[in-house]
């Protein structure tokens, strides 16, 4: 049953993608360039009236540098048709996303996982995380403030050839 499911879920994905390619179309600019055509999202193409989320964004207010940070960002399929989370990417290397790679079917809940990595990176951060699914694609973000570790003291040398 999953794997029909899932079997399923991966032909509508395939479908919408390939559907959305052919109605692209080239047009010109004012500057001569060409773009593709922008469309806007259908019912079936927006993750909002399929997904529901807790919370979209996340400030971890300031936390220490040194330990890595999690978040769950938690979220209900209130569609009527299985959501396949396809890719889930972070903005930069120093967040990973984890995630169910089952199909979610309607009414049931699931989460996608942020880690942010601190080590290193003292100061404010905002970092994106973009859900790509058979319902559309949706973007999350995380904050915060890394506050500096304390710079580690270095034991003196006296065995030091030069003496002052």
């Amino acid at each position: 049953m999953k794997k029909s499911i899932l079997l399923l879920s991966t032909l509508a994905l395939f479908a919408t993608a390939t559907n959305a390619q052919s109605k692209a179309t080239p047009t010109s600019t004012a500057t001569g360039t060409s773009t593709a055509q922008q469309t806007a999202p259908t019912a079936d193409q927006n993750p909002d009236a399929h997904m529901k989320f807790t919370t979209e964004e996340h400030n971890f207010n300031t936390i220490p540098e040194g330990p890595a940070v999690s978040f769950d960002f938690d979220f209900k399929n209130i569609g009527k048709e299985p959501i396949v989370l396809s890719t889930v990417q972070a903005s930069c290397g120093c967040t990973t996303p984890n995630w169910s790679k089952e199909p979610i079917l309607p009414g049931k809940s699931s989460k996608i996982t942020a880690t942010y990595n601190t080590q290193g990176r003292p100061g404010n951060f905002t970092k994106t995380i973009t859900v790509n699914s058979n319902v559309g694609t949706k973007i999350l973000k995380i904050s915060g403030m890394v506050e500096k570790a304390p710079d580690a003291s270095v034991p003196q040398n006296d065995n030091s050839m030069m003496k002052h």
